[in-house]
């Protein structure tokens, strides 16, 4: 079993700002149907051509200040299993969690920070499988 990248997060103060700037720069676009508004604390873009997303996360000032060089971390789906065992894999690989967020949109939602052996921190969320569910 092992993971693939949905997209590359980026902690910000401002995420709809920070979106709409990096769409002019890259080209990238607002999702189908889920447009991008002033005042959304997640604002997720695409690329047309290769469908490489960017999610903007707003994150306390002190965060995206104090910790400059922990301002991106990879949010992983399992290729198969489901979040729960893929969690317990990387676990056993020597990761420790920072935080659970499981549930946090109700039930069999969610995701679960983990930190590698250097402390950067990434997201295992539900499996395709599971969000399609």
């Amino acid at each position: 079993m092992t993971s693939f990248i949905s997209h590359t997060t980026i902690d910000c103060r401002n995420a709809y700002e920070l979106s709409e700037w990096w769409k002019q720069v890259l080209g990238y676009v607002d999702l189908a149907g889920d447009p991008n508004e002033p005042g959304h604390e997640e604002c997720l873009i695409l690329d047309p051509d290769t469908g490489h997303r960017l999610l903007f996360i707003e994150v306390e000032a002190d965060a995206a200040t104090e910790l400059p060089g922990k301002r991106i971390h990879f949010d992983v789906v399992p290729r198969e299993g489901t979040r729960d065992e893929e969690i317990a894999r990387i676990l056993a690989l020597g990761a420790t969690e920072v935080a659970d967020h499981r549930g946090k949109y109700g039930p069999g939602t969610g995701w679960v920070t983990l930190a590698d052996p250097e402390g950067n921190q990434l997201c295992v969320l539900r499996s395709e499988a599971e969000r399609a569910g």
